[in-house]
């Protein structure tokens, strides 16, 4: 059955790419844009501003390790003139809808940006690489670059603004770093272990000096055992942790679930707050953009865990 619903739903896919790409030209002259994550419509929209228009597949607190794509997903598609998308099989379930794209739309894994050298080797996914590339602002910033590349190529006429933009957003990128290196500075080293939901941190903690931790490993698809709970409990106490924390798209059970084995055991650690891993804040917060979202992050772990 489900092998029936892959090919329905790749026939779709195809039957609109064939029929629909030239029909659904958007008026008013703009490069349309599709993107996936919340971190990446973030980014195209700081680096485009009003000279693309920009549509995302996922909203906030949205699994990008879970997502499937909806009727109303491929009708974007469809008129898309470039997709964006992380790659490394963040978007699991979204794979088999690019890879038929890319006859008919330029679609840009930006992941792509990084030297394999550099990533995290990962048995979780198929790429064998951790896709949270962008825990670690200095990726980030090689990602910038490869969105402005490609933006300036497909639309030369606005290469001067996009550039000025892709300046201006570096430096910002720039002055987030030090910032964040500033409040981890006020943390101890020892005090440095952070125990999540899932593993999605581990580029942040490669990149800011801190062991990370996850429940349910690098996917969320995976779910966590009694005995990984009962594990990580008697981790947390050997090692003093102060607080463990939950994540905004994951659910807060599997965290909650470790803090009663932790109490069971007779000791006690708090829950220091929702961390921001595989999407940003609602829009209109400041976590609902990159750099308010990992300033938040840093604050919120720094501080549970002093």
């Amino acid at each position: 059955m489900k092998v029936i619903q892959k090919i329905g739903v790749a026939l779709v896919v195809l039957i609109c790419f064939g029929s629909c790409k030239n029909q659904n030209q958007n008026q008013n002259g703009k490069l349309q844009v599709v993107t996936t994550t919340t971190m990446i419509t973030d980014l195209a929209k700081q680096i485009g501003g009003e000279a693309i228009e920009v549509k995302g597949l996922m909203g906030a607190g949205v699994d990008p390790h879970l997502y499937k794509a909806s009727a109303g997903d491929v009708t974007k598609l469809t008129q898309a003139d470039v997709v964006f998308y992380n790659g490394l099989h963040l978007e699991g379930k979204l794979v088999d809808v690019f890879e038929k794209m890319q006859q008919q739309t330029n679609t840009v894994a930006l992941s792509q940006a990084i030297d394999k050298k550099k990533l995290i080797g990962s048995e979780y996914f198929a790429s064998n690489f951790d896709p949270h590339i962008w825990f670690n602002i200095g990726y980030w910033k090689l990602i910038t670059q490869q969105l402005t590349k490609e933006l300036c190529s497909l639309d030369p006429d606005n290469q001067k603004l996009f550039k000025k933009n892709e300046e201006r957003y570096l430096a910002q990128l720039d002055e987030l770093e030090q910032q964040i290196k500033t409040k981890i500075a006020t943390l101890p080293k020892d005090k440095r272990i952070l125990v999540t939901a899932h593993d999605a941190f581990n580029y942040f903690g490669e990149a800011y000096g801190f062991q990370v931790v996850g429940l349910q490993g690098l996917s969320t698809a995976t779910e966590a055992g009694v005995q990984d709970v009962q594990n990580l409990a008697q981790f947390i106490i050997d090692k003093r942790v102060k607080a463990i924390f939950i994540e905004s798209s994951v659910p807060k059970r599997t965290i909650e679930a470790l803090q009663k084995a932790v109490q069971a055991e007779g000791f006690e650690v708090a829950i220091g707050g929702t961390l921001y891993s595989d999407a940003l804040g609602n829009p209109g917060t400041s976590e609902g953009n990159y750099l308010g979202m990992f300033t938040y992050n840093v604050n919120t772990i720094v501080d549970a865990l002093k």
